[in-house]
């Protein structure tokens, strides 16, 4: 299965403090049946810094289960552990899932041979492709463009996740690396002009809440049909800023549980969003049409 396109960050929904089946079924077969191209369970947006092994292990293979082959299945499988990135990519592979995304090394602050060495040691445990996840506002470390050229020399690092926020940066990363590695926007308000450099698709956290929208920015670039594109995108803006309003994944799981897809729940240290946020969330989705 081919992985580019308009691809989405999914949230993790719980109902009673357990992972709640059903709701993720309605929301995969949602965002499948509007043109997304690839779904990515337990990454930031699925909470995973808050699931159990055995949730994150059971999200995964829920996951697998419901898209049931109609679009490939990007396991989040990262840690600021090698080892257990290993372990918990390992079960991505025996689980049956496409590729594997890694968010760099939090907390710990690896040098960019720490991020190399770990990155190469999760290549060399698993044939499954891998998607190295740059971030550096969430994880406190910033994943280089001659560190990512160093890595997409290796046999399955097959792209990266850009989330600098840096045209400049995501440039870079083009020049420096064989022209089938993947850049990938991981910041919706840059997905137009990441495409425009050169990006073959984004990890989209908005995609949750509005596929269509997402998915045709996607797909009237590539066909270019660019101001097509150029509209969809600010139709898409507000969404964007709101769904950042708060810490994600908290604005949009608010968003998706008015649009009556998921229960609100979220796990603590997150918390629901501040009165004032909900209200400015509603607003934009009443605007967009995208409540019942």
């Amino acid at each position: 299965m081919e992985i580019r396109g308009a691809m989405v960050a999914l949230v993790t929904p719980f109902r009673d403090d357990r992972i709640d089946r059903p709701a993720v079924k309605k929301l995969v077969d949602h965002l499948i049946g509007n043109g997304i191209d690839a779904i990515i369970p337990c990454g930031t947006t699925g909470e995973s810094a808050t699931l159990s092994h055995q949730e994150h292990d059971e999200m995964i293979e829920i996951t697998l289960e419901l898209v049931a082959g109609r679009v490939p299945v990007i396991a989040g499988t990262g840690s600021n552990s090698t080892k257990e990135a290993i372990r918990l990519t390992r079960h991505a592979a025996q689980a049956g899932a496409q590729a594997a995304l890694l968010i760099t090394p939090y907390y710990n602050r690896p040098t960019q041979e720490g991020l190399y060495r770990h990155f190469r040691a999760v290549s060399e445990a698993t044939d499954l492709p891998l998607i190295p996840y740059n971030v550096p506002a969430r994880t406190g470390v910033n994943l280089l463009p001659p560190t990512v050229a160093r890595l997409a020399e290796l046999k399955n690092i097959i792209g990266i996740k850009e989330a600098t926020g840096s045209l400049a940066q995501a440039t870079e990363i083009i020049n420096l690396c064989p022209q089938k590695f993947l850049l990938l926007s991981g910041e919706d308000m840059l997905n137009l002009p990441l495409y425009a450099i050169g990006a073959q698709g984004t990890i989209s956290v908005t995609a949750n809440v509005a596929p269509r929208l997402v998915s045709g920015l996607y797909d009237a670039f590539a066909a270019g049909k660019l101001r097509e594109a150029n509209l969809l995108n600010r139709d898409l803006f507000d969404l964007n800023r709101i769904l950042f309003v708060e810490t994600n994944p908290i604005p949009v799981k608010a968003a998706l549980a008015m649009m009556e897809i998921i229960s609100p729940e979220i796990r603590l240290p997150l918390t629901e969003p501040a009165p004032e946020s909900k209200t400015q969330i509603r607003n934009v989705l009443k605007k967009m049409g995208l409540l019942n």
